[in-house]
């Protein structure tokens, strides 16, 4: 087992070490619910697996504790897989592989996991222990959260008593969350007549990597890069100046919940226009990297490949260009009644050709965000219209709603009470511009009083995704004193 296992706190991080040997992207979970049923089971604990394949524990009061309310707590098994190019993983056979640097703990090339797989450990730990006093527990851990919120979606009624539930999945100590926005899905695809490659054309690999990315949700709204963006932008550069250029595939982004970090293209050209094909990338590049100035690592390279069977006719090509300049992307609008928080945006977050049956297209997918669920819908509607006027088909769909804030929580109260007493500090109430489950658990088990809350972890959603130890333990210190707080029933 990784030698994080020995960190403090040794429940959590033995169980989050466990997890990360484990392979669970979304949608292929399997290993983890069968491991963290068997735990449940081999402890003695209630345990059970609903229709959509979430995992639910119960766990009776210790001793005098009996009186309280009950407590439901809920993370999410699945994890973001994303690695960076160079990385030799497999997220569906390999183990992520975790090590301490400095004050926090990264892994090797890959994300790591702790979104939300600290929650998870932190809840096992719980259930597992004899020594913690605690009311009445049910824990709710959910399936695909990261790529459609499936176990959320379908969560029946019936299967809790609580009233009251913790959401153990944000990203900053001392913050406590009471809404969250909603998104959904804009899906297009434009199809192309694939030409054969002009006879004295010579094909390049055009790669634009080293972007920071990160979650489409948090890093929104902090201006950074986007890769599809930035390769079309070249290429239209490109275009204009060389007007034979045509485009043989195109791969930019990965998730729809991540900021595209990486975008790879097969360009064909005329082999005489080589030096001017290197002088205009060049200068384009570097003005690129100039307007990103917070972009260090961005690396734009150019060499030759192997020359393509065909390419995108040149009337779709433009199409496409023009649709990708005219996508919106990053933040559409602030909030006007939260200070500093983004209210709608998108994120322009995968682009790729594909060929299937002899039919050529290329495929586009946006995520939307919104604390509206209105202008979720509306915004939607603006992206698909982008891509319908260049002769896409589109589809919205795997739309969730926002969580509504409620600041007179009695939760709440209570949570900032405890804050308080522990750190001598008033915690920060908030509202994230994130997909939180809260919103979809809302519609079963509307009595629920939700707060969501967690450790420090940066860079979610990319291979530089990390999570401050000392905050792991603050975390726990305070999740413990939480749950020893909870309410008599009235």
């Amino acid at each position: 087992m990784s030698t994080i296992a020995e960190l403090n706190p040794t429940p959590l991080w033995k169980h989050f070490a466990k997890l990360c040997e484990i392979p669970r992207p979304s949608k292929h979970e399997d290993r983890v619910v069968e491991h963290i049923i068997d735990f449940a089971k081999t402890r003695g604990l209630d345990v059970q697996l609903d229709k959509v394949g979430n995992v639910i524990i119960k766990k009776p009061a210790t001793p005098g504790m009996e009186d309280r309310q009950t407590l439901a707590l809920q993370s999410h098994v699945d994890m973001v897989p994303q690695k960076n190019a160079d990385t030799e993983h497999d997220f569906l056979t390999d183990p992520i592989k975790p090590y301490v640097d400095g004050g926090w703990v990264t892994a090797k090339g890959t994300t790591l996991g702790a979104d939300n797989g600290i929650g998870v450990a932190a809840i096992l730990a719980l259930m597992e222990s004899t020594d913690i006093p605690h009311p009445a527990l049910e824990a709710l851990l959910t399936i695909d959260e990261e790529a459609g919120m499936t176990g959320a979606k379908n969560l029946q009624p019936g299967y809790f008593e609580a009233d009251l539930l913790l959401n153990l999945d944000t990203e900053d100590e001392g913050e406590l969350y009471i809404g969250c926005a909603g998104g959904i899905d804009i899906n297009a695809a434009l199809p192309y007549k694939a030409e054969p490659v002009a006879a004295g054309s010579q094909a390049y690999k055009l790669a634009v990597r080293g972007l920071r990315g990160g979650h489409s949700g948090l890093d929104i709204d902090k201006g950074r890069g986007n890769a599809n963006k930035i390769a079309n932008r070249i290429i239209d550069t490109v275009f204009r100046e060389i007007p034979a250029l045509r485009i043989a595939t195109l791969d930019g982004g990965s998730l729809r919940n991540a900021i595209p970090r990486e975008s790879f293209s097969t360009l064909v050209i005329p082999a005489n226009n080589h030096e001017q094909l290197q002088a205009v990338i060049s200068n384009e590049s570097a003005q690129i990297a100039r307007e990103l100035d917070t972009e260090a690592a961005l690396e734009i390279s150019l060499e030759t490949t192997e020359t393509p069977r065909n390419t995108m006719d040149v009337a779709s090509q433009q199409k496409l260009i023009h649709a990708i300049r005219c996508c919106p992307n990053g933040v559409e609008r602030m909030s006007t009644a939260l200070e500093g928080i983004a209210d709608t945006s998108n994120n322009l977050a995968r682009v790729v050709t594909v060929e299937k049956d002899g039919q050529h297209r290329v495929q586009i997918q946006c995520l939307v965000r919104s604390l509206s669920d209105s202008a979720r819908d509306q915004h939607g509607l603006d992206v698909a219209a982008t891509f319908e006027l260049a002769g896409a088909e589109t589809r919205l769909d795997n739309s969730y709603p926002g969580w509504t804030p409620n600041p007179n929580s009695p939760l709440l109260a209570m949570m900032k009470g405890v804050y308080k007493e522990m750190t001598g500090e008033e915690p920060e109430v908030k509202v994230i511009h994130a997909g939180l489950e809260c919103g979809l658990l809302a519609k079963p088990y509307p009595n629920w009083d939700m707060v969501s809350f967690g450790p420090t972890i940066r860079r979610a959603h990319s291979p530089e995704e990390r999570v401050h130890i000392q905050s792991v333990a603050n975390f726990w210190d305070y999740f413990m004193k939480v749950v020893q707080a909870v309410p008599a029933r009235n």
